[in-house]
């Protein structure tokens, strides 16, 4: 009978990537730049939510944003065309998920020094991205009505690891079977401190709530730097 080696690992799979990411959070922090993680589904609306955000913070704050696609660059020109930030494509040789190494390589190509708010549009995908800290202060994630209130039920992780639920395409509860009680409830079951904001990207609803939580934590996150 064969000889069978069993070898015990005890050091997290991810610990390199959670070493490389707190070093890239804490370079950020240093500089006054806080960094948000923006991970959903495909169709969720990101891309919209993201520029009618940017629109109406980017007179007070200075913002950078980056998107993660497999091949094109569609994400990234729209944003940059519509809201006339600075905006660096991503592209992640066919990868499901981002992680820190490769957040700090496209750091070296993109100057983010001076930057308020730095936003990453993480690829469309409710499994992988849950799983990889990417350096950033505050993961962001987007449940869109029409994929349905069960979805925390599903995809557990994605809710758990995330600080703030945005429910967009609230203009749309009338043509679906949602229920945003429920959907808190599964939320919070699982992540008791997620903050929930329902919005609607189309119509602005729900979007001046949002950008009240983005000033405090940029705020935060500067109150941070060391007094000079």
């Amino acid at each position: 009978m064969g000889e069978v080696r069993v070898i015990e690992i005890h050091e997290s799979v991810y610990a390199n990537n959670d070493r490389t990411a707190d070093i890239l959070r804490q370079q950020l922090t240093a500089q006054g730049t806080l960094f948000l993680n923006v991970m959903s589904g495909p169709g969720s609306g990101k891309t919209t939510t993201l520029t009618a955000l940017i629109n109406r913070l980017k007179g007070e704050l200075r913002i950078g944003e980056m998107d993660v696609d497999n091949e094109s660059s569609l994400d990234a020109q729209r944003v940059a065309d519509a809201t006339g930030v600075q905006s660096l494509q991503i592209h992640n040789g066919g990868l499901c998920h981002i992680d820190a190494d490769m957040t700090s390589r496209a750091l070296l190509q993109y100057d983010t020094t001076g930057l308020d708010l730095l936003i990453l549009e993480n690829i469309g995908n409710l499994v992988c991205p849950a799983e990889f800290d990417t350096g950033s202060h505050k993961r962001v994630m987007l449940l869109s009505v029409p994929e349905g209130d069960d979805k925390p039920l599903k995809y557990p992780l994605m809710f758990e690891t995330s600080d703030v639920v945005l429910i967009n395409k609230i203009d749309t509860m009338d043509y679906f079977d949602f229920d945003m009680n429920k959907a808190r409830e599964r939320i919070l079951k699982l992540n008791p401190q997620a903050r929930i904001f329902p919005i609607s990207a189309k119509t602005g609803e729900g979007l001046d709530a949002v950008c009240d939580w983005i000033r405090e934590e940029v705020k935060r996150n500067q109150s941070a730097l060391p007094i000079e």
